[in-house]
């Protein structure tokens, strides 16, 4: 973003991240529990990549799409959690403007990727589901790839524009309310005339949440159309229980993405704000692989095989 001083003010080079730099106890607290969550996020995502890559059966659009989610978690995760456990241990830690920067377009470029991911995902089990002889030539490898260089493509580019293109002031303020640098906490300090920053902000949002959930949500709508056509009963519901993980998945990433982004903006700080944002941030990309390894038996499986392995090798 560009960055001009207005009048007597004094130019904005780092800002003061607040956190619970007021609450030493639960600064402590926070840093052993989000320790503890980037650990198994580390871990659980690692996992379902390394067992997509190894076993061939897992070789399908399914779990290639899978493969992408765990990835965009792991380096989500790792773009904002170490940063708020370090800052944990100090009290009213700082960040240059352009590590904030830069660390805001990280992750509102990985989180916009998601949202098109998910949707993707949502096509493929249509697909697979309505036209099962034909899911093969449909959803072919070419067209994975394709669908998978998309989202990231169009994400990088909803998220570059804003960022590029609008000019932002600080007035002298550079306490942030937050434990990272968070786009909602960031616009409670300027003082310059946000109305075009706004309207593309919003547009982004549209672009990368409505659209995305709208397009899911029409996708089920056609699976659930598909599947009272099967019978008996039982095949039916084998057909829908493969939606299962990703419509939770769905339901805790968009539920997340739309409190936090899309209610009413306030100057005032809001402490649940924080609470959300640590969720969002820490508890989601640990969540993924749990629900999907969980009610999956061919990744429990492959998983099982992947132990094993490593026992072996000891």
């Amino acid at each position: 973003m560009n960055y001009q001083e207005i009048g007597n003010h004094t130019k904005v080079t780092e800002f003061i991240l607040v956190g619970l730099s007021q609450q030493p106890a639960s600064q402590i607290a926070l840093f052993w529990a989000l320790l503890f969550v980037y650990l198994v996020t580390l871990l659980g995502n690692s996992a379902i990549i390394v067992a997509v890559m190894g076993e061939s059966r897992l070789h399908t659009p399914m779990y290639f799409f899978l493969s992408n989610l765990s990835i965009l978690d792991l380096l989500f995760s790792t773009s904002t959690v170490p940063l708020i456990m370090m800052n944990a241990l100090w009290d009213f830690p700082t960040i240059s403007y352009n590590d904030c920067f830069t660390q805001l377009a990280i992750r509102a470029f990985l989180a916009l990727t998601e949202c098109f991911l998910l949707a993707i995902m949502a096509y493929d089990r249509y697909v697979a589901i309505s036209t099962p002889l034909h899911y093969s030539v449909v959803m072919s490898v070419r067209v994975c790839r394709g669908l998978a260089l998309a989202s990231w493509t169009v994400a990088f580019l909803v998220t570059v524009i804003p960022i590029l293109t609008v000019p932002v002031s600080f007035c002298g303020r550079n306490a942030i309310n937050h434990f990272s640098c968070e786009v909602q906490a960031i616009f409670k300090l300027l003082c310059s005339d946000t109305a075009l920053l706004e309207g593309l902000m919003m547009a982004s949002a549209i672009i990368s949440m409505p659209v995305p959930l709208a397009f899911i949500l029409a996708s089920y709508l056609r699976i659930l159309i598909a599947v009272l056509r099967i019978h008996p009963t039982k095949a039916r519901l084998k057909a829908f229980s493969t939606c299962g993980s990703h419509l939770t998945t769905v339901s805790i990433y968009f539920g997340t993405l739309i409190y936090i982004y899309l209610k009413p903006q306030n100057k005032e700080p809001q402490g649940q704000d924080k609470i959300f944002s640590i969720f969002y941030a820490a508890v989601t990309p640990m969540l993924n692989p749990l629900i999907y390894t969980l009610r999956n038996k061919d990744m429990k499986s492959t998983l099982r095989k992947v132990i094993l392995r490593t026992k072996s090798w000891r």
